[in-house]
């Protein structure tokens, strides 16, 4: 088992005659993944990657021939919204945005429609998610990581790499690796993934990746405390930024004192969370924790 995709994912591919949809959508065909359609409007009735996707023009149209239940989405910012809305508006059930650079008030609008469609949405402005061995939706490169029993989330996308492959060099591997972004708005946060883990008799252990700003993981930290039985390793990047500046991501800026890793290191630290001084050290911790 494994949370949110597996091997029976349907996934579309939103923009897949771009540059950037069509380069990932031929490395998640090579993962394994199960891409049936692609959206670009006007290019319907083509076939991308060697004859093996058709490209349709909507998502409606998409999901009404292939069945797909889950999107991926890579078109520039400005058409981010209007496409996360039309694929919740066609059923599908897991929608995930790769595109940065969205802005605050469109995710405010695009997140009160999800809602209403009872829609998850990850992202925007991730890497996405990986099932190792089963699916990989969005550019998590497929090597880097094995199968386990490790439940990865992060808001770092590079961290996110990194920590893969530090489990995979300790003979550890993940259950399904979520990349929830670091944007101010976005779709799904740690509260959920964490509960999702909780809940996976595939998941044993957890790895959270926070970093600066905002108050996300302050709240994870009190999930673990009162909901999260298995044990949980933890980093948060951007211990010596100075205040002010943003750092990476748009979510990523400590004002009026509010957003400091010294507070979140604290808050997971008492929630019997362990965290590391630096990534390379979550799979020492994690062994330890067994």
């Amino acid at each position: 088992m494994s949370i949110l995709i597996n091997k029976d994912t349907r996934l579309l591919v939103q923009g897949i005659t771009g540059r950037e949809g069509l380069f990932h959508t031929g490395q998640m065909l090579a993962y394994g993944t199960n891409v049936v359609a692609g959206v670009t409007p006007g290019k319907g009735g083509e076939w991308v990657c060697g004859g093996k996707v058709p490209v349709f023009d909507t998502c409606k149209s998409a999901v009404e021939v292939t069945g797909a239940n889950c999107s991926v989405i890579y078109v520039p910012a400005r058409s981010a919204p209007d496409a996360m809305i039309e694929a919740a508006d066609s059923g599908i059930p897991l929608i995930v945005c790769i595109t940065e650079g969205v802005p605050v008030l469109d995710m405010m609008r695009v997140r009160s429609f999800l809602d209403q469609k009872e829609v998850r949405l990850i992202g925007p402005n991730c890497p996405g998610l990986l099932t190792p061995g089963e699916c990989k939706v969005g550019i998590i490169p497929g090597q880097i990581a094995m199968a386990g029993d490790v439940g990865v989330v992060s808001r770092s996308g590079t961290l996110t790499y990194e920590v893969l492959y530090a489990l995979k060099q300790k003979g550890m591997g993940a259950s399904t690796c979520v990349g929830i972004g670091g944007d101010p708005v976005n779709g799904t946060n740690f509260v959920d993934v964490l509960g999702m883990f909780e809940e996976d008799p595939r998941t044993d252990r957890i790895v959270l990746i926070g970093e600066i700003g905002g108050a996300d993981e302050e709240r994870a930290a009190e999930f673990i405390a009162e909901h999260v039985t298995k044990p949980v390793a933890a980093f948060i990047a951007g211990q010596t930024a100075p205040p002010g500046k943003r750092m990476g991501h748009a979510g990523a800026i400590i004002e009026g004192g509010a957003g400091l890793a010294a507070d979140k290191v604290r808050a997971l630290e008492a929630a019997g969370a362990h965290v590391a001084r630096h990534p390379e050290q979550l799979p020492e911790l994690l062994i330890a924790a067994r």
